[in-house]
């Protein structure tokens, strides 16, 4: 028997991640959403999965995991009673809604038997894998500045339908709080914990479409986040990574296509080793392609399936949570504070129960 997994919402991503379960062979046996609708269509690919409108009555299923993929602000409530029972989940964004709800979570993911992991998989796509390797090696030096972006090319009523719209999730939002997908590959990156972050709307005219945000970090660089519907940006996967140091530059390239997995690293010239000629080092890396099963997996699914095997392997091996509950917190509180720095000035970062002695170390827990 495989490893018997729930899955609560099923929405786009909900239903994407319950196939994704499949294919690194784990045993759906449970599907929740509380529209009709959803579970209907679940059943046309989950047709051994019981179906039920409320999430509870997963808890008497005897599941090894669940993931949770229902609303943004609704994760931490699941997730604190699941691993209360037992139950090891993977919970998508946010970790949770605000300090309090993120102590509660950390509270309980560290008294569980079970392991809590963040479901980001933007901190496993190919162009974030390929700067890590960069990092790793040394061929940026210390980390100075960080840039993220995580932008959408929309019709200008194609936004108002998410952003404009109460009942959908995205509308009940502050434009800050959607950042995990920038902010996790940045503490991937760094190492490091958020210390106090400064944002601001892009545009005073439509002040919800696109913020950025500056965060200060606790190994002493910047980060600059940019999020939210702005034009012309590439249309592959809406994500962009640039990591300056102090010996090169690592940046996915800004292109269409399958060109924007790339990665662009630069060393100048005076960081070529000694007895070798003096020259700039400026060349465009490809990632090597990804297989499972014997399968290549396409460049936009792979940072799902490395995150979904890597939390079987959590469950079934006990390797450690890929993104472990901190990090999960401390991605999404930036989010938290983003939206009270809005009304101006500087904003700590209140991360829970994260010493002064770890923070300034920057404790690892991305990749």
């Amino acid at each position: 028997m495989g490893m018997r997994t729930g899955i609560v919402g099923l929405g786009m991503m909900g239903l994407h991640l319950a196939d994704w379960c499949r294919r690194v062979g784990m045993d759906v046996v449970a599907v929740c959403d509380r529209d009709e609708a959803r579970r209907a269509a679940a059943r046309e690919t989950l047709p051994d999965a019981l179906g039920t409108a409320r999430w509870e009555d997963l808890l008497d299923l005897g599941l090894d995991a669940v993931v949770l993929a229902n609303d943004f602000y609704a994760h931490a409530p699941l997730a604190v009673t699941f691993l209360d029972h037992g139950v090891h989940v993977l919970s998508e964004s946010a970790a949770c809604a605000d300090e309090p709800e993120g102590r509660r979570l950390i509270a309980a993911a560290e008294r569980s038997t079970a392991t809590y992991s963040f479901a980001e998989n933007y901190v496993l796509h190919p162009h974030v894998r390929l700067i890590r390797a960069a990092v790793d090696a040394g061929e940026v030096g210390r980390i100075s500045l960080i840039e993220a972006d995580y932008l959408h090319g929309m019709a200008p009523d194609a936004v108002d339908a998410l952003i404009g719209d109460p009942d959908h999730w995205r509308g009940r939002l502050a434009p800050t709080a959607y950042c995990t997908h920038t902010l996790s590959p940045v503490l991937a990156l760094t190492g490091a914990w958020p210390v106090e972050v400064s944002a601001f709307t892009v545009d005073e005219a439509d002040p919800r479409a696109a913020v950025v945000m500056t965060v200060r970090l606790s190994s002493g660089a910047l980060a600059v986040t940019r999020h939210g519907f702005l034009q012309g940006e590439p249309d592959s996967h809406w994500s962009w990574v640039g990591v300056r140091g102090t010996r090169g530059l690592a940046e996915s390239v800004r292109a269409p296509g399958a060109r924007a997995w790339s990665v662009r690293v630069r060393g100048e010239s005076w960081t070529a080793p000694p007895g070798a000629a003096a020259a700039v080092r400026d060349e465009e890396r490809v990632p090597p392609p990804l297989s499972l099963g014997g399968r290549t997996v396409e460049r936009a699914a792979e940072g799902t399936a490395l995150l979904l095997r890597a939390f079987r392997a959590t469950v079934e091996d006990g390797a450690p949570p890929l993104i472990p509950v901190r990090q999960a917190v401390a991605a999404s509180l930036v989010g938290v504070a983003g939206a009270r720095s809005l009304a101006g000035g500087s904003v700590p970062v209140a991360v829970p129960d994260v010493a002064p002695a770890e923070s300034s170390t920057g404790e690892q827990g991305g990749m």
